[in-house]
């Protein structure tokens, strides 16, 4: 490829929140120089997003967290609501906007670090590295040679996998005429909305003050929906389970997750990995990314600091075997989902549960929280799990909230 040529010891492939993340960490080593290359504006670049987390006060990015919750709840099916304190925990929202601007100013504070705002083509292994075809807003080619290569970008198609399922959403930021949420509560589920034929659907409320809030429709499903079916089941949230009465959509957010226990390659080359939800970062069987995207980035710091580059797996291998039992007992309907999570928080304790949720749980927690289940159903699909082939699937088209 002609063009101009340019070097660095780290390029990151994508701007989102796992490549922004270990650009930042990588170039506060001070060891070595970072170059992001993210889409320009336009068509190919993601709209804005919100992430989600929790943490007990130790991510190191307060200052730029939107809203945190000390409580959250879940409703059952049958309206009961479970209000639960995960204290030290507290559930966190970003803001992709936000957490760029941050991250950016961080890059060039720092000698040999920077953003650039071009379209990545292929990458190619390298004598000593690895090189990438980029395209700039005004046409010229380029290519960005590194020592070590992160490419966070959304993969063209998912690895084959005996379970897929999509969790796809749409959300509104809402203003309210009147009071009409608690901003110390979150609701995390709410299972008061009719129920699709296959999989689960779900409400989802992060309070911003008494009348603002984000408001979501959420789905497990195998399906995403039309815009004006998630338009249609969240007007009926907001009036007939919220009673919000009159109130204004400020603006909107939709996209989709994969939840699949395909098993996502880390190192794809020589000095290439990948990484996000590309690398296997989304929980399979809750759609969150940025929390463990934040834990595989530290990581990945702390070995080039110490000069011996190492990427490990996002999740565990108990933990993705969890998730491919639970996703394939939703998937053939062996369990009520609603019931199954909304027992989850009824039954245990919230720090606990959190924990589990992000994989950092004993062998001891995980069995005390797993008997409290559905076992036959549970037990049933692990034993078939082992003999079903795995397919391909498409990758999922719309933006990803947790990337």
């Amino acid at each position: 490829m002609s063009g101009t040529v340019r070097e660095t010891d780290v390029l990151v492939l994508g701007g989102g929140a796992a490549g922004l993340s270990l650009a930042d960490r990588l170039a506060g080593t001070g060891r070595v120089g970072v170059l992001v290359v993210e889409p320009p504006d336009g068509p190919s670049r993601p709209p804005p997003r919100t992430w989600c987390f929790w943490d007990d006060g130790t991510c190191g990015l307060d200052e730029i967290v939107s809203a945190s919750w000390p409580r959250l709840r879940v409703h059952g099916g049958d309206g009961a609501a479970h209000t639960v304190d995960p204290s030290p925990l507290r559930y966190r929202m970003l803001r992709s906007t936000r957490f760029e601007e941050y991250v950016h100013a961080r890059l060039a504070e720092r000698p040999g670090c920077g953003v650039l705002r071009a379209t990545a083509g292929a990458v190619r292994d390298t004598p000593g590295g690895a090189e990438a075809d980029c395209t700039a807003p005004d046409g010229s080619r380029l290519t960005v040679r590194a020592r070590l290569v992160f490419d966070s970008r959304p993969p063209g198609a998912l690895p084959p996998a005996r379970t897929r399922l999509l969790q796809h959403f749409r959300g509104w930021f809402v203003r309210t005429a009147q009071p009409r949420f608690d901003p110390a509560v979150a609701d995390l589920m709410d299972f008061r909305v009719p129920q699709p034929a296959h999989g689960l659907a779900f409400g989802y409320v992060l309070p911003l003050a008494p009348d603002r809030a984000l408001v979501e429709y959420t789905e497990f499903s195998r399906t995403p929906l039309t815009t004006p079916a998630y338009e249609k089941a969240l007007n009926r949230y907001c009036h007939d389970v919220l009673g919000l009465g009159e109130f204004a959509v400020e603006t909107a957010e939709q996209g989709v997750v994969p939840m699949t226990d395909a098993r996502f390659p880390v190192r794809v080359g020589p000095v290439v990995y990948r990484i996000g939800t590309a690398g296997g970062a989304t929980r399979p069987s809750t759609g969150y990314t940025f929390a463990a995207a934040q834990r595989q980035s530290r990581a990945i710091a702390a070995s080039l600091a110490g000069g011996r580059p190492h990427v490990p797996a996002p999740h565990g291998r108990r933990a993705l075997a969890m998730d491919a039992v639970m996703l394939r007992a939703l998937d053939t309907g062996r369990i009520d989902g609603p019931a199954f999570f909304t027992g989850l928080f009824a039954h245990t304790p919230a720090e606990r549960l959190l924990r589990f949720l992000d994989g950092a749980t004993t062998l001891r927690e995980e069995w005390s929280i797993g008997l409290r289940g559905p076992v036959g159903p549970m037990l049933r699909t692990a034993l078939e799990l082992p003999f079903l082939p795995r397919r391909s699937h498409p990758a999922p088209r719309s933006g990803d909230r947790l990337p």
